[in-house]
């Protein structure tokens, strides 16, 4: 099943790179258009800086907030996010390259594989984006690289979210990628990108198995946009058995004044288990809202729910079956300067089984927890 998906992806890919001919066959004007040098190179740094602190009521013994990526630490005055970019515009060719750090970094790239001895999130972590990209028609871009995910409403970017922290369905899913991505502008209204990576948010790779995604987003109107995306891939080494992977979302987002704006997500994934003895499934669903108070007060919240109970990816303390929490929270920003973001968030779950951690090692494990937080954001 794993080989014949990935040969219709890959024939996918490979019919989008036979678009070029078609089309220039059908325009000479395209045609001159494709051949004509870049005159309009356009390079533009920037970076951007996010300081926080977080308080978990929980009061975790060694300061790492469990099962998130966002804010990571308790207690503690810390950096989220501070990364420095370089981009490059043209009509022909574009790209990225983003160097980062911050503890949302050490968290999110902690499961970075380290197979043999050039491997590892020592270097990778320190990468957000570096790729390069080509446009082969008047509307198909294909790029090659580390770049962000094609999965999901929330980015890696804290600022460039309706609410400070990110929901379980982000970060259970892959913030990044590394392998080859077309992006076709199939219509004024629809776009569609596929990939071919290495595997489920990871750059150094697993196993000698290649994973395909795809991602469609269609906005019927300026203030609509309906989305669907995939990804198919084995995430086992190649010294067990392939159990192959098979995750689907779906994301309506909404904007029903110039006030108020609605964007709901579900997930559904299913993975194989050893031996063909069935397969285990999880499940999420995110629902956040945002409404602009002034000019420069926005309030957001957010209901949610994350099911794992095969623990596919997210692993439980023993005596838990599975995880199984919903979650709510509120925040307000305040942006006095267009360079200048300041955030904070109240936000707390409720488990079915006791997984969140306490303040001491030998503590009971609770059902709730429960954090605030506050961060200044500045952008280069």
């Amino acid at each position: 099943m794993y080989k014949s998906s990935c040969t219709s992806y890959c024939a996918l890919l490979g019919a989008l790179l036979a678009l070029p001919p078609m089309l220039g066959a059908q325009s000479t004007d395209s045609t001159a258009t494709a051949a004509a040098p870049d005159t309009t190179i356009k390079v533009t740094f920037g970076g951007f800086v996010d300081a926080y602190y977080a308080y978990d009521f929980n009061r975790p013994a060694n300061f790492d907030r469990a099962y998130t990526t966002q804010p990571a630490r308790h207690d503690e005055f810390n950096i989220n996010l501070a990364f420095v970019d370089a981009k490059l515009d043209a009509p022909r060719i574009h790209g990225r390259l983003a160097l980062q750090a911050g503890t949302s970094v050490q968290a999110n790239y902690a499961g970075e594989p380290a197979v043999g001895s050039t491997s590892g999130p020592s270097l990778s972590r320190s990468i957000q984006e570096a790729f390069a990209g080509y446009k082969v028609a008047s509307n198909l871009w294909i790029d090659g690289g580390i770049f962000f995910s094609h999965i999901g409403n929330e980015s890696f970017i804290s600022r460039d979210n309706w609410t400070y922290s990110r929901s379980l369905i982000a970060d259970y899913t892959p913030y990044y990628e590394s392998g080859v991505r077309a992006v076709w502008q199939a219509t004024p209204t629809l776009t569609a990108t596929a990939v071919v990576v290495n595997g489920w948010q990871n750059i150094s790779e697993t196993n000698s198995s290649k994973a395909v995604g795809l991602r469609l987003d269609y906005a019927p109107a300026s203030t609509v946009t309906l989305t669907y995306d995939n990804f198919i891939g084995n995430e086992q080494p190649d010294s067990v058995a392939s159990r192959l992977r098979v995750f689907n979302e779906v994301i309506a987002k909404v904007q029903l004044n110039s006030r108020l704006g609605l964007v709901a997500s579900g997930d559904y994934g299913v993975q194989r288990r050893t031996g063909n003895q069935g397969s285990d499934t999880w499940h999420g669903a995110a629902l956040i809202t945002r409404f602009q108070a002034t000019t420069i007060v926005a309030l957001n919240g957010r209901l949610e729910y994350f099911g794992d109970p095969g623990q596919v990816l997210i692993t439980v303390p023993a005596g838990a079956s599975g995880f199984r929490s919903g979650g709510v929270s509120v925040g307000v920003d305040v942006t006095p300067n267009p360079r200048f973001l300041w955030r904070t968030e109240l936000r707390g779950f409720g488990a079915r089984d006791p997984v969140f951690p306490g303040r001491f090692a030998t503590s009971a494990l609770a059902k709730r927890d429960a954090f605030i937080v506050t961060s200044f954001g500045l952008t280069l």
